[in-house]
């Protein structure tokens, strides 16, 4: 169970500084007017992240400070919230607010934090309930996830969330298939240009190697040629030329070597230098009679060079990378001539995918339906209880109907708009006079219905889910002292599934508390100063008379508090 384990408050409006620990179960708080209960419920206010005046700082000092310290057994739900502002996951959450003239600040944890982040951990820990305001299921746009809430509806909306996903999905590709036509439709005719241009290029990817390679020998020929025919020449057709020279130096080695040994591997280098020669002259003969004179041909060798080099800038792309585009462009223009024919295909999956999704909108929308008029009756029931005998509570239930282009499945021949939560429009309706018709839930007047439907529907909600804290300012505003009794009760039961704060002026409501507190002004240093007080069994007794019969507390009086406290938690 999630619970403020205490509140700390330092220079905000009348509050010097105080600091109170909460218990589990119904925490009340009394008072009287202007004592500064509502200053306690702004301070809360601002920790929950509302928005916060400079007006709030105390007279003198520098800033206001507000902070709650809460136990959470459960982070799953603002988990990844937490890890993305860095802040560190304990079992204790310390939620911080500070007002200074200058600005606002904010803390979990310790960790600063936007105002919105704090906000949104804030309405995952604690509901603030308000006279008028923070009534969150008053709220059309939160009334689908009362119904979802239960356990009965789990199963049908995880089958329609796996057709929606693949109803999703087809509808993606396509949409991306028809905008890939458009694009594609203007590119055609550039498309095919290119194609027959790179085509008729005939492109390798080797050519270019090859081609700077032959126009390089073609443009040296002449000199190819002449030095060619230097090494012959030096080789062996002057008269005295490399090679006889080198037969008679071997001539004469050969008779050294007979007479002195040492001259053997001069006569071996000699040999071998006259075979590298005589073959290397033979190459140049060779190599001459290979040499090809043709400026024709160079010339288009230049062409084709040149051509290359066009495309080249023309497509900002190397030849191996105008191979490959070639490919992607021809696999376009082949799409773009099956277009038809793909998306024909996607629209008869999209036509099957409807029937599954419509199949299972359907049984989710009944599963809704009967979830809802469980939870109507259940409603009446405890309104009942509280008070309300002729309450009419309505969860309707109904398909979202759409336009033919908004339309994804067609229920009873008419198009309806799915979502990723399902088709259907839920609201809660309420009448609390018999004969009355039942009105949007938002539209109800009074602030004592208001109150007992919303803890109506707690009860009935915090029966198969988990709530945050709630609090509760002044809920008895509108009801008789008969009614706040039953109103306590509901309270009191309501408070073993999750921790309640609760301001109230009725002792029926106060008698039930597992803890009261009372809030008093007192003259400190000069001033006025509020502050909250922890109240033992017997003090708790005598503020509880003091709420029947006023500051003139008689024995008669504290007796009736004692009978009505003993009477409420007792039995209850």
């Amino acid at each position: 169970m999630t619970m403020i384990q205490s509140l700390y408050i330092k220079d905000f409006a009348l509050i010097d500084e105080l600091e109170v620990s909460f218990r589990e179960g119904l925490n009340i708080l009394t008072g009287q007017t202007g004592a500064g209960k509502s200053i306690i419920i702004g301070a809360l206010n601002m920790i929950l992240g509302e928005r916060a005046d400079t007006e709030v700082i105390r007279q003198g000092a520098d800033k206001a400070i507000a902070e709650a310290i809460l136990k959470v057994d459960d982070h799953g739900a603002f988990e990844p919230l937490l890890k993305e502002h860095a802040v560190e996951l304990r079992p204790e959450l310390i939620l911080r607010r500070e007002i200074r003239s200058s600005g606002s600040r904010a803390f979990i944890n310790d960790t600063p934090v936007t105002i919105s982040v704090l906000k949104q951990v804030g309405n995952f820990l604690v509901d603030l309930h308000g006279q008028h305001d923070h009534q969150l299921l008053l709220k059309e746009e939160n009334h689908r996830a009362v119904v979802d809430g239960f356990e009965s509806v789990a199963p049908k909306q995880k089958v329609y969330r796996r057709e929606y996903e693949q109803m999703l999905g087809l509808r993606k590709r396509l949409q991306k298939l028809r905008k890939r036509e458009r694009e594609l439709q203007e590119k055609v005719e550039l498309y095919r240009f290119q194609v027959q241009e790179l085509e008729e290029a005939e492109l390798d990817p080797r050519e270019e190697e090859e081609l700077e390679a032959e126009m390089h020998l073609l443009d040296n020929a002449e000199e190819l040629d002449q030095k060619a025919a230097s090494i012959v020449e030096i080789g062996r057709e002057n008269e005295l030329n490399v090679v006889d020279l080198l037969n008679r130096v071997k001539l004469h080695l050969e008779d050294i070597a007979r007479i002195e040994p040492d001259f053997e591997n001069y006569l071996e280098e000699i040999t071998s230098a006259r075979i590298t020669i005589q073959e290397t002259v033979q190459f140049a003969e060779r190599y001459r009679s290979s040499i090809e004179f043709n400026p024709n041909r160079l010339e288009k060798l230049r062409s084709r060079q040149h051509e290359l080099n066009r495309l080249r800038k023309k497509y900002h792309r190397t030849i191996p990378e105008m191979i490959q585009y070639l490919q992607e462009i021809r696999e376009e223009l082949n799409l773009a001539e099956n277009f038809d024919l793909e998306i024909e295909k996607i629209e008869a999956q999209i036509r099957d995918q409807a029937e599954s999704l419509a199949e299972a909108a359907r049984d989710l929308h009944e599963v809704r339906r009967q979830t809802g008029a469980m939870i109507s009756k259940q409603i009446e029931e405890e309104l009942e209880e509280m008070g309300i005998p002729h309450a009419d509570f309505d969860v309707r239930v109904d398909w979202m109907i759409a336009s033919e282009e908004r339309g994804w499945i067609t229920i009873d021949g008419r198009p309806v708009e799915c979502t990723e939560h399902g088709c259907d429009d839920i609201r809660l309706f309420i009448s609390t006079n018999k004969g009355e018709e039942p009105k949007p839930l938002a539209k109800i007047a009074s602030g004592g219905e208001i109150s007992r439907v919303m803890l109506a529907l707690k009860s009935i909600i915090a029966r198969e889910q988990s709530l945050p804290v709630m609090i509760f300012d002044e809920i008895d505003t509108g009801i008789s002292g008969e009614i706040s009794e039953k109103v306590g009760r509901t309270m009191r039961r309501l408070s073993k599934k999750c921790q309640i704060i609760a301001i109230t002026h009725q002792p029926q409501i106060a008698s039930q508390a597992h803890q009261h507190y009372k809030v008093r002004k007192v003259e400190s240093d000069g001033r006025t100063v509020s502050q909250i007080v922890p109240l033992d069994d017997d003090e708790h007794v005598r503020e509880v008379a003091t709420l029947m019969s006023g500051e003139m507390i008689t024995d008669s009086t504290l007796t009736s508090a004692r009978e009505l406290i003993e009477k409420n938690t007792f039995s209850n």
